[in-house]
């Protein structure tokens, strides 16, 4: 059990290794180490989830350093709850690659399984640089995805996700020497312990440096005014890469909850250092997703819409602090992240049904196998506008009486209700097009199944959430409940406000 935090990282990335050492012995073979990768890294989060499910906070050192001094991999119930996440969501985004999309190019499945690798591990992690690493695991890694295949819109939505991610990296870098110059450590809990007691000739600097952190993790969650690069990069990725990507911005926003929960309180270098301006920031992200949304020319640009409302959703609550609002923050991001996964390959399903159409949002030939794909939509679609009974209606009753209150309680109403709205409209023009208003006679009907298994793994998901709404809605709030209690995370990883020798700058 002392190895489980370790597991979800290891796996994948033994797996890509792997994957480069037989590269070219089959894509057969490639295909299935990677599946049975995927399906090992879910058994490993299921036990993983389970084994923290009780309150335990496992704490895996590597090569038995302890920290401050060695790296460590902390699992609880948090992190376990996003890892099984990410392994839920990429089972059926590889599934879908083995349709066709991961023999475009080489190396895929390695690329997929290091895109694993570094998302769990940012997930686990206890300390920033180690953060800092994974971050550049699976950036590097979606780079190539997101290349995958060539073409010119690819090209076009890469450059600027490279470059801004680029820029962001080295702005983390930056902000990390900052602090450890003048603090010491980089290791969360240790922060957590020395951070309210920084002298007071220090305050600035490592105020300066927890904002330029916290600046990367929102590049990372796509805020405002650093979100425009989303919409078009999403969309042009390939449907199965796309639908991996709808977590990318999660690990923003649960490395910037980690940071605000866990090291800002009592800390005079974190005070107020997110407001008053991240839920502006926030509403307004949840706006230009919206009107996004509204302009979209393709169902694919629709659900890379969403993820910016999601972003923007999630980081209000954020910016919100109180327990309940993270409750429902943990409600909302699985639902909101496994809903636009199912958009995006939709958008591919709809794409290969259409022909030269693909999912653009124009009349064209009736598709062969359209009421199938029209349920699935018609159930992604409910779940992503909030309406009853599906997961989606249970995460924004979540919402509104768990974040917001005083003055921002009717602005917080407002984003959420319209957003819904909106949302709600966009799809009902998007389904008028796509499903409702043929050009043409419907062609012969394509071979293997209309709904591919992948898609309906999805669609079920929202379903499945809201028949599992009281269990899925405590543990969200006991993984907040944990996460604000501060103490027991920082005791297992640091023990007892430990005195350890720092290096300090000159």
């Amino acid at each position: 059990m002392t190895h489980l935090p370790f597991l979800p990282f290891l796996l994948p990335f033994a797996a890509a290794g792997l994957l480069l050492l037989l590269e070219g012995r089959g894509l057969a073979l490639a295909r299935g180490l990677s599946l049975a990768a995927v399906l090992a890294g879910l058994l490993g989060a299921v036990a993983l989830t389970a084994a923290v499910s009780g309150g335990e906070i496992l704490v895996y050192r590597l090569g038995n350093w302890p920290a401050p001094f060695g790296i460590v991999f902390v699992a609880d119930r948090l992190a376990a709850l996003m890892v099984l996440l990410l392994f839920a969501l990429a089972l059926p985004a590889l599934l879908a690659a083995l349709r066709g999309l991961d023999a475009r190019g080489p190396h895929f499945h390695a690329l997929f399984q290091l895109q694993l690798a570094g998302i769990a591990g940012a997930f686990l992690t206890g300390d920033l640089f180690n953060l800092f690493v994974c971050f550049e695991i699976l950036l590097i890694a979606s780079y190539a995805l997101l290349l995958h295949g060539g073409g010119l819109e690819q090209t076009r939505g890469g450059l600027a996700y490279v470059v801004l991610n680029l820029a962001g990296s080295a702005l983390f870098l930056a902000g990390l020497g900052l602090l450890y110059g003048t603090m010491g450590t980089l290791t969360l809990a240790d922060l957590a312990f020395e951070l309210p007691v920084v002298p007071p000739a220090d305050v600035p600097l490592v105020r300066v440096a927890l904002m330029t952190i916290a600046l990367v993790f929102l590049l990372k969650a796509a805020l405002l005014p650093m979100a425009f690069w989303l919409p078009h990069a999403y969309a042009a990725a390939g449907a199965p890469v796309a639908a991996l990507f709808a977590i990318l911005t999660k690990v923003g926003v649960v490395a910037l909850l980690r940071l605000s929960v866990i090291a800002f309180p009592d800390a005079p270098a974190g005070a107020s250092l997110l407001w008053p301006w991240l839920p502006v920031l926030a509403l307004a992200t949840v706006a230009l997703g919206t009107v996004s949304a509204l302009a979209a020319r393709r169902l694919a640009a629709v659900a890379a819409s969403l993820v910016l409302v999601s972003s923007g959703t999630l980081l209000f609550a954020v910016a919100d602090g109180g327990e309940a609002a993270t409750a429902a923050a943990l409600v909302y991001l699985p639902h909101s992240t496994l809903v636009t996964a199912g958009l995006f390959l939709l958008s591919g399903a709809v794409a290969a049904a259409r022909g030269a159409p693909g999912d653009g949002l124009v009349r064209g030939p009736a598709m062969a196998g359209a009421l199938p794909l029209g349920l699935a939509f018609a159930v992604l679609a409910l779940a992503a506008s909030g309406m009853p009974p599906l997961s989606g209606f249970l995460a924004k009753l979540m919402l509104l009486q768990g974040a917001g209150s005083g003055g921002w309680q009717v602005a917080w109403w407002t984003a959420l209700l319209v957003s819904g709205l909106v949302t709600a409209l966009v799809l009902a023009r998007t389904a008028s097009l796509l499903f409702w208003e043929p050009r043409e006679a419907a062609a012969a009907a394509p071979p293997g199944p209309a709904v591919p298994p992948a898609l309906l793994m999805l669609v079920l998901a929202s379903p499945a959430l809201a028949l599992a709404a009281s269990p899925v809605a405590g543990h969200a709030g006991a993984a907040a409940q944990q996460l604000h209690a501060r103490i027991p995370y920082m005791v297992a990883v640091m023990g007892m406000g430990p005195d350890v020798p720092r290096e300090r700058r000159p």
